[in-house]
């Protein structure tokens, strides 16, 4: 492997992504250590498994290589110091993009809703038919972590469009799940976005597209998958407590008939994705069926992580409009009363720019309760702020501790409900924090 022997520093070791690579250059030889804001699951684990992290901002780097992400302040005393040094920095996408050339066989999953859960799909099914695999997950699978290496054969990776980073990727197999408009402070335009897919998939040498996404359908590619249509798609869609069954079919050919663990239409359309990458792999029906029959699920996507007040508390990972939708519709089937939506924007420009579509999505809800915003990488924007959004929301409720939170959620909760909690920021250890002791301690 290029880096094997190398040390590195990750600075921001904590993030998702970021200790998964933490682990794999570690598995590959390399002398790994890092620094990140605050503990995690993701610290905590790596200090389990011997790679040093060290919580604050000021330790010295000693290694070459300083590993960054666009999270990252520039002004940031150890990026400072670093550069200053005279040291390499490698931005997370580009070491990404450098780690995947070490691998003969490279599926990358793009798009701006469902990269984490077809992704671990994948995984699961190179896991079920035996083949030497390693992914590389934006999310806690329920079983294989963020990070799991069986191999070196071929390498399953989330394609992030945030900053273009996807373009670091040079894949066999480009998956594009969707072409929403999102990551407004990096794309100005649909027109904007949709070139950087272009860019992508033509950094693949197979391309796998949405044929529901009236853009996708038209990048060139090898198969397309879908409900309303695709190469590869769903007939006798089944129901049973929002877990659905299904039959594949290709280009015409029933093939298989899946029935999945996880809940949510959604999951169909991930699903179909994840088969139609593994069928370009040369991957059997049948060992895909198995692959995806074997997948519980990733973390704060549809999760139950306890209760409050006796009623089920589940958190989710949706902070773009339609995201919001489709899981308020999931969580409407399965309750027995009233949806209790708990929203935490994340980053202001997102709010501002998709402020109609927000307001619209979240009207539906019944006093949805709205947290303060989670900034990310971004600094305050008023007309951005959670703030705003509530006042063009007469029937939401501003919250911005997690005292305020339970108290509202005191107030609303009754019998037979269920809270929802949407977002990508701190909004689900603030969820976990809340829930009743019982549930926590069980």
């Amino acid at each position: 492997m290029l880096f094997e022997g190398q040390g590195f520093y990750f600075i921001g070791i904590g993030g998702v992504s970021m200790s998964a690579l933490a682990r794999l250059l570690r598995d590959r030889g390399c002398k790994v250590r890092g620094s990140d804001g605050r503990e995690s699951i993701y610290t905590l684990a790596l200090k389990e498994e011997g790679i040093p992290v060290y919580i604050g901002e000021d330790e010295e780097i000693d290694e070459e290589n300083v590993v960054f992400t666009g999270a990252i302040a520039e002004e940031h005393p150890q990026l400072s110091s670093a550069r200053a040094a005279g040291k390499r920095l490698i931005p997370r996408a580009k070491l990404l993009g450098e780690v995947a050339k070490g691998f003969p066989h490279v599926i990358s999953v793009a798009g701006c809703h469902g990269k984490t859960s077809t992704s671990s799909m994948l995984a699961h099914i190179f896991r079920a038919a035996g083949k030497p695999f390693t992914c590389h997950i934006g999310g806690e699978d329920a079983e294989l972590s963020n990070y799991f290496s069986a191999g070196g054969e071929y390498f399953v990776t989330e394609a992030c469009e945030f900053g273009r980073s996807f373009l670091s990727l040079k894949s066999e197999i480009g998956v594009i799940l969707n072409t929403d408009l999102d990551h407004t402070d990096c794309y100005k335009s649909e027109e904007e976005l949709f070139e950087a897919y272009l860019a992508f998939a033509e950094n693949s040498e197979k391309v796998v597209v949405c044929d529901d996404d009236l853009r996708a359908r038209h990048i060139p590619h090898a198969l397309s998958f879908g409900l309303g249509g695709g190469d590869i798609r769903a007939e006798d869609l089944r129901c049973t407590g929002e877990k659905y069954s299904f039959t594949v079919a290709e280009k015409g050919i029933p093939l298989v008939r899946i029935k999945l663990n996880v809940v949510g239409k959604v999951m169909v359309k991930d699903a179909l994705a994840a088969f139609a990458a593994a069928r370009l792999s040369g991957l059997s029906a049948g060992e895909i069926k198995r692959g995806l029959e074997n997948f519980y699920g990733v973390g704060r996507r549809f999760e139950e992580v306890g209760t409050f007040c006796g009623v089920p508390v589940v958190c989710d990972y949706a902070h773009h409009p339609r995201e919001i939708a489709a899981v308020m519709d999931t969580a409407r089937r399965m309750c027995h009363g009233t949806v209790r939506v708990v929203f935490q924007p994340h980053t202001y420009t997102r709010t501002r720019d998709f402020l109609p579509e927000f307001i619209e999505v979240l009207r539906a809800a019944e006093n949805p309760i709205i947290y303060k915003t989670y900034a990310a990488r971004e600094p305050f924007l008023a007309e951005g702020s959670a703030y705003t959004l509530v006042s063009r929301l007469p029937e939401a409720v501003y919250v911005q501790s997690p005292m305020q939170l339970k108290k509202r959620l005191t107030q609303f909760t009754e019998r037979d409900d269920l809270v929802l909690v949407l977002g990508a920021g701190d909004i689900y250890d603030i969820a976990k924090s809340i829930i009743d002791t019982a549930a926590a301690s069980s």
